[in-house]
């Protein structure tokens, strides 16, 4: 029974990683140039906006809150970014600036979840139709041309790797540092397992939900910087759907939309299940509308498998509280 559980342990630990290498073998067997370092380069780079997305949504769900906003706000901080880096000439003000508007957002969406008791999925919800208006009423619904060097941020190299898979490689280490090594780490995951009990055993919660809430704005704001500077222009219409990318990512890779569970590399991993098949469905040419069917296939799935594992979990942690009474209740006889 103990090899079993620890087998079982194991498997839901590193399945996510198992299915990454089947998936990336059968990619390779179905199209000879998807293991091309230029096609694999392409990948991380076509995920990265995302994927840096998706470490903000995996820090918001493990504490039991999402954000639905993240795409509308990165719409928002990037059209502000790339107009003030027009005006300025400044990367650093326009990288700051960015920063500092997906901040501000990300300050309203906490403080409607903690002094106002609004659910996460309403308050981001709000932010996500007030941020894109934002970003159509600033720029008259006009995508913003001939930004210059801006696209450096997101077009250029450092030592031959792209400069997005550099934040997003720097992004995972702060995101997998913060969860693993830092109080507010451990703080986010037991207010996510249990508000009432991490509250009782004295955790700020409102104070940690709102830390959650700034990390993910900063997260946000870089992707915006990233965004527009892959697309060479201010696009206040930009990122559609991108929410739902990383929430897609987040979950996939184990983060639990119960609370409680999740980690960096998880995410990361699938971020690359996500990206790998978007890739081969193009190579092998299979068309865009049954690319959407599959996706949104895989989001169920991926949905359908967090209730089964927490029923599960719920199981096991019964039973075991079960035979812990039953052999207290053989020593006292």
């Amino acid at each position: 029974m103990r090899i079993k559980n620890e087998l079982s342990s194991l498997m839901s630990k590193y399945s996510i990683f198992l299915v990454l290498l089947i998936l990336f073998i059968i990619c390779c067997i179905l199209n000879e140039n998807f293991l091309s370092a230029e096609n694999l380069k392409n990948i991380s780079t076509q995920i990265s906006v995302g994927t840096i997305l998706a470490f903000g949504e995996t820090i918001l769900i493990i504490s039991g809150m999402l954000d639905l906003s993240s795409a509308s706000v990165l719409a928002l901080s990037g059209v502000v970014s790339v107009s003030l880096y027009k005006s300025t000439e400044s990367l650093s003000l326009a990288f700051a600036a960015a920063v500092m508007v997906s901040v501000c957002c990300n300050l309203i969406n906490g403080i409607m979840v903690t002094k106002f008791k609004t659910p996460s999925f309403i308050a981001t919800l709000a932010m996500m139709a007030m941020a894109r208006g934002a970003a159509l009423m600033y720029t008259s619904g006009q995508n913003i041309y001939q930004i210059g060097n801006y696209t450096v941020l997101g077009q250029g190299r450092v030592l031959g790797i792209p400069a997005p898979v550099v934040f997003l490689s720097g992004i995972f280490i702060i995101t997998w540092y913060l969860l693993k090594h830092t109080i507010f780490g451990r703080s986010i995951y037991a207010i996510g397992g249990n508000e009432e009990a991490a509250n009782a055993s004295g955790i700020n919660v409102n104070k940690i939900k709102m830390q959650a809430f700034v990390i993910n704005g900063i997260f946000v704001g870089i992707a915006g910087v990233l965004f527009m500077s892959r697309v060479n222009e201010g696009a206040p219409n930009g990122a559609n759907g991108y929410e739902f990318k990383a929430l897609t990512a987040a979950i996939i890779g184990g983060t639990s939309f119960s609370g409680g569970i999740g980690t960096a590399s998880g995410t990361i991993a699938g971020a690359f299940i996500v990206g790998f098949l978007d890739n081969i469905m193009i190579l092998t040419g299979v068309g865009s509308y049954l690319q959407q069917i599959i996706r949104g296939a895989i989001i169920a799935l991926a949905v359908m498998y967090d209730i089964n594992a927490k029923t599960r979990r719920m199981k096991r942690k019964f039973s075991s509280n079960n035979r812990v009474k039953d052999s207290k209740s053989e020593q006292s006889i």
